[in-house]
């Protein structure tokens, strides 16, 4: 069947996309071949926004000829790329042609050449064998998408003494909650806090995104009243799937199983509102532990390939 490629053309696309996407992660069994409709508007709505990572206009898509999105291109970050592609279109012929547009459109200028790193699941033969022919070297390390059920027992873990754990305030309280993220996630650069606690802008953005909900923006609050430690839960009732992004808790408050509390509060919400899987992705050992600790066991690995292309 022969596909026809575009750009991105406007608002319009960007709602067609998340249908596109909901609808390709059910048709894969809830397995995350392709992303979830969180990670496209948390990118959207975060990545390009606040970060300036990449632009929906730098977004290509495939449609057959009756219009129906058979696959979408897209950028996390400059020079990552992610290939979404409905099961029913997959093709070496096809993904050949969107690993050439990355190349063409989307790899990033480093020091006089351009480099691209493309993503491929661990058992996506086709794709690693594609990438392999052409050159692309797999990198060493992952994105582990960890995933758990909801249809049992939930960890039952309480912060420690003195601490509460509840959803996230207005005023004073979310200028903290932009704190805690500087600290969390920065915690040798003070002054990347303080900035992000003048301005909390760039946390409106986030909370003007779709799914986001306040009541699964969970926070536990210190005995001085800071926040200590925080995730923002996203829940899709479409596709009863909830994930977890962002996790973090500030350096001064850690070892006191807070990371811990706000997860377990984020699971029963999510249970209750009838959710019936969870997912969260990891790098780094200690957040390895940390979500193996909540029951995410499972998971598939999502690797890096990539290739100075010219």
């Amino acid at each position: 069947m022969e596909l026809k490629r575009r750009r991105y053309a406007g608002d319009e696309d960007r709602w067609r996309i998340r249908a596109f996407l909901r609808d390709v992660y059910l048709r894969n069994d809830r397995l995350e071949r392709s992303w979830q409709v969180y990670r496209f508007d948390y990118w959207h709505w975060h990545g390009i926004l606040n970060l300036g990572d990449g632009a929906l206009e730098g977004i290509f898509i495939w449609e057959d000829g009756g219009g129906r999105i058979a696959a979408v291109l897209n950028q996390e970050s400059d020079g990552h790329v992610y290939l979404q592609v409905d099961p029913d279109f997959r093709s070496a012929e096809l993904e050949t042609e969107m690993i050439e547009t990355a190349e063409q459109y989307l790899a990033l200028p480093v020091e006089g050449s351009q480099h691209l790193l493309v993503w491929a699941n661990e058992h996506d033969d086709l794709r690693q064998a594609l990438l392999a022919e052409r050159g692309y070297i797999k990198e060493s390390w992952a994105e582990y998408q960890r995933r758990r059920m909801l249809d049992g027992p939930l960890p039952d873990y309480v912060p420690a003494a003195g601490y509460s754990v509840r959803a996230l305030g207005e005023g004073a309280e979310l200028l903290e909650r932009c704190y805690a993220s500087g600290l969390a996630f920065h915690p040798d650069d003070v002054g990347y806090a303080v900035n992000n606690r003048a301005d909390a802008g760039w946390y409106r953005n986030i909370q003007n995104a779709p799914l986001y909900r306040r009541d699964l923006d969970i926070v536990a609050i210190a005995p001085d009243g800071a926040v200590a430690s925080f995730c923002t839960v996203w829940f899709d009732d479409v596709t009863r799937s909830g994930a977890f992004e962002p996790v973090g808790t500030v350096p001064a408050h850690q070892r006191r199983g807070l990371g811990k509390a706000v997860m377990a509060e984020g699971l029963r919400r999510l249970q209750r509102i009838g959710a019936t899987m969870a997912y969260v992705g990891s790098y780094s050992t200690e957040a390895h532990r940390l979500y193996e600790a909540m029951g995410f066991t499972e998971y598939e690995l999502n690797e890096p390939w990539t290739k100075v292309v010219r």
